[in-house]
């Protein structure tokens, strides 16, 4: 299957990266390369570093960068690990950091990844192919408590405790290996008023998704990262699909923007704490109606930038 995805919010990052076409940039996320294809066409001696952990993402952009090699460096790894990245790379610092967050179409729509309940296929949901956590293990190991947290917390799925009964009561007598099985599951643990609900399983499985790529802890400790390394006047843009990533980024820059974190009833600051960035979006950016109409899964995307001080 080719890899197809629509970068979203593709123009308005591009614009709030400011690209000096002498500056060095990374790519996070580089999926199917879209974000990473209006970058490098603004280089001229600059150069764009390409992460991703899913080998066919990274196949697919080297086909489709392939005129913009010489100022390509691609690199299979996590983001959370890009200081180890440009280290290795001996760089410093740098002009600009983009990340989109989002789950690529491709990833969704090739049944074998095991993403989507739309589609029957094995349990997996793994990002990086080559890691040994997947949606199989998780649904078939883990504890009662522990999957009704991660349905709660990162799913935000409000009948969390009884899937997590259903699930654990149906394994006791035969695993959960498929996502049409753990689809069937999900639906079952509703009462049967809701049961018709097209994104009944939304939830659940965004969950799962997030607990086997360790998403939002990894996001945490990026962004520290990616801040730490970023040249004056460098911009971030951070492209989030979902409430708790966007709440992490909102936080993140919201302290990093601030010059005292005190609190409030302290008369005098204590903490010394200095402003490092200043936020470019006070509120977040949105897909246009022209986006929206063009590409659906762009609904809940938001865009959020900061300099470097």
């Amino acid at each position: 299957m080719e890899f197809k995805h629509i970068s979203v919010l593709k123009e308005e990052s591009i614009l709030g990266l400011n690209i000096n076409p002498n500056g060095i940039y990374v790519d996070c996320t580089l999926g199917g390369g879209g974000h990473s294809l209006e970058i490098v066409k603004k280089l001229e001696k600059g150069k764009l570093i390409c992460i991703d952990k899913d080998d066919d993402a990274l196949n697919f952009a080297k086909s489709k960068l392939k005129d913009y090699s010489n100022k390509i460096i691609f690199v299979k790894d996590n983001f959370v690990n890009i200081d180890k990245i440009l280290a290795d790379l001996n760089i410093d610092k740098v002009n600009g950091i983009l990340a989109d967050l989002g789950v690529s179409s491709y990833q969704l729509d090739t049944k074998e990844r095991g993403f989507s309940f739309k589609q029957d296929a094995r349990l997996d949901m793994r990002m990086d192919k080559s890691q040994s956590l997947d949606a199989e293990y998780v649904i078939n190991n883990y504890s009662e408590n522990e999957l009704s947290r991660i349905f709660y917390l990162y799913g935000e799925e409000k009948n969390a405790r009884q899937i997590a009964r259903k699930i654990t009561k149906i394994r006791e007598k035969q695993p959960i290996k498929t996502t049409f099985q753990l689809r069937d599951i999900i639906v079952s643990s509703y009462p049967p008023k809701f049961q018709n609900k097209p994104s009944l399983c939304n939830k659940a499985f965004q969950a799962i998704r997030i607990e086997v790529n360790n998403e939002l802890k990894d996001l945490e400790i990026a962004i520290e990262k990616m801040l730490s390394r970023l040249e004056k006047y460098g911009r971030i843009c951070i492209i989030t699909f979902h409430p708790l990533e966007d709440r992490i980024v909102k936080s993140a820059f919201k302290l990093h923007s601030t010059n005292c974190i005190c609190p409030p009833r302290i008369p005098k600051c204590v903490c010394n704490h200095i402003a490092d960035i200043k936020l470019i979006t006070k509120h977040p950016i949105e897909p246009s109606d022209i986006e929206l109409n063009n590409n659906s899964r762009s609904a809940s995307a938001k865009l959020r930038i900061a300099e470097k001080l």
